[in-house]
């Protein structure tokens, strides 16, 4: 039984620098104040400051992203490369931008951004990034009233997810091959049963303290290959057979965490999490 183990252990971390973009897997990842460093620190929006996701452009998913040593590297087949300084002393304009009901001030990233992403999507577009100093908060509801910061994530910084909760859908499946990139998860664990991810309450390693707080209600972005762009109705269908949540009144998978300790803190694929059943 998985309330019998102690800990479970970290195989993969990864981060979405752009929201809805191309993800990057890391052998390790620095701990903000806001969940993994660069991970959704930039965000995609329409004309009017509302955010864009592969829910209304799949091809989100086919633009490359890296970040260097000074620059936040961006590829499309077609297009040439981009490179926006991560650090920059010229004055931006600042735009109100929307992410579900929050709406902040957020840095845009200029004209030349603007027009390559409009390029590749097919649509006016604009590229902005998080203000440091904003502070949006997950819900104090389900974070237990802990001011959890957040970037421009759905709601909470990091999304955790079991090799075998994805190990089980497949088994479901009538095509068994999804890949873990359809969920987009930041921390990867390995270890125990099938969805053990629902029934722990805080994850630790040394000073870092994670707790899980709220079941991830799932989307069409599911049913979006990461790889071509073109979207299915798996695994939403299947999902919707046995994980639907009454507390979202939706279809859930992998759960959100907020940081509790630990900011500057390091973890690394391989590290051992030990487990604190709710």
């Amino acid at each position: 039984m998985s309330d019998r183990i102690s800990e479970l252990r970290i195989t993969g971390l990864h981060i979405y620098p752009v929201k809805s973009c191309g993800g990057i897997s890391l052998p390790e990842v620095l701990l903000t104040d806001r969940g993994f460093q660069w991970d959704r620190e930039w965000l995609v929006v329409d004309p009017s400051g509302r955010f864009l996701t592969q829910r209304q452009h799949p091809k989100l998913a086919l633009i490359g992203v890296e970040i260097g040593d000074d620059t936040l590297g961006l590829s499309a087949v077609g297009h040439p490369s981009l490179r926006i300084p991560l650090v920059t002393s010229a004055p931006r304009a600042v735009r109100q931008v929307t992410v579900w009901q929050h709406t902040c001030p957020a840095d845009d990233e200029g004209d030349g951004a603007a027009e390559w992403f409009s390029a590749v999507l097919g649509a006016p577009v604009r590229l902005v990034r998080f203000q440091k100093f904003h502070r949006r908060l997950s819900n104090l509801q389900w974070t237990g009233g802990i001011e959890a910061l957040t970037r421009f994530s759905d709601g909470y910084p990091i999304l955790v997810l079991s090799e075998e909760s994805v190990a089980d859908l497949n088994h479901r499946l009538p095509v068994p091959a999804l890949p873990m990139n359809r969920f987009r998860p930041n921390l990867v664990v390995a270890g125990g049963e099938a969805y053990v991810e629902d029934r722990i309450r805080t994850l630790k390693s040394g000073s870092v303290e994670l707790r899980l707080v709220k079941p991830c209600e799932r989307c069409t972005i599911t049913g979006t290959d990461q790889k071509t762009a073109e979207v299915n109705a798996e695994p939403l269908k299947t999902l919707a057979t046995y994980r639907r949540d009454p507390r979202v009144s939706g279809v859930t998978f992998a759960q959100n965490a907020i940081l509790v300790r630990g900011e500057g803190e390091r973890l690394r694929v391989g590290d051992a999490l030990r487990i604190e059943w709710v």
